[in-house]
């Protein structure tokens, strides 16, 4: 039988072992501050669905920093709660790159997003494919064993291009100057590039979607 004083003891011990290891804990957790790791949009934007929290993905298909970041965000989002709702906005920087934007699209409209957006990806960046007109992007679609009447069909659609087209004005009003760029509820605003490494950002991400939570989503 344990004594009295040596439960004491015991207790104090457990104690102070816990308080060592939760300041241990706070020293290590990274500290993320406005202005450094994020940012907040002058003038934030309207989200879809109230009651989530919105994450964006401004992202451009040739970007090499997107492909890399690409790992890290899906097991990001893997993890995530039913109330995160995500998507990918692609970013057309100059004109020659809207078929980039257009075939993300085409993909959506055919239901084939899932099962081709990462090969495009590395289409482009481990096979040097430029995918930058037509015949090359249809090609390379039908190679994947879509048909390629049904894709272009969607691509030169006026849904399609409307949507690639919102896209870009849409990057304009978020005043997206790089890739990628992660935009939560409208007005935060992180990337790698601005908290300084690719696993600082998915912190900022966790950071940030636990203040929209506390915020009731605001």
């Amino acid at each position: 039988m344990i004594s009295f004083s040596k439960r004491f003891f015991i207790s104090c011990l457990s104690a102070t072992l816990a308080i060592s290891l939760a300041g241990i804990a706070q020293a290590q957790a990274p500290k993320i501050e406005e202005g450094f790791d994020y940012r907040v949009m002058p003038i934030p934007q309207p989200v879809d669905t109230k009651g989530k929290v919105e994450v964006i993905e401004f992202f451009w298909y040739g970007c090499p920093h997107c492909y890399d970041f690409e790992p890290e965000l899906t097991a990001w989002l893997k993890r995530q709660p039913k109330d995160v709702s995500f998507r990918k906005v692609p970013v057309a920087f100059r004109d020659n790159l809207m078929p980039h934007s257009q075939l993300f699209y085409a993909l959506e409209a055919i239901g084939k997003s899932d099962a081709l957006n990462d090969k495009v990806m590395y289409a482009m960046h481990k096979e040097n494919k430029r995918l930058l007109t037509e015949n090359e992007i249809a090609d390379w679609v039908a190679s994947q064993g879509v048909d390629r009447n049904t894709f272009l069909a969607a691509y030169r659609s006026f849904a399609v291009v409307s949507k690639a087209r919102a896209a870009r004005q849409m990057a304009d009003a978020y005043r997206i100057d790089g890739v990628p760029t992660i935009v939560m509820q409208g007005r935060y605003v992180t990337s790698p590039s601005i908290a300084g490494t690719k696993a600082k950002s998915i912190v900022v991400m966790d950071f940030l979607e636990e203040k929209i939570r506390k915020n009731n989503y605001k």
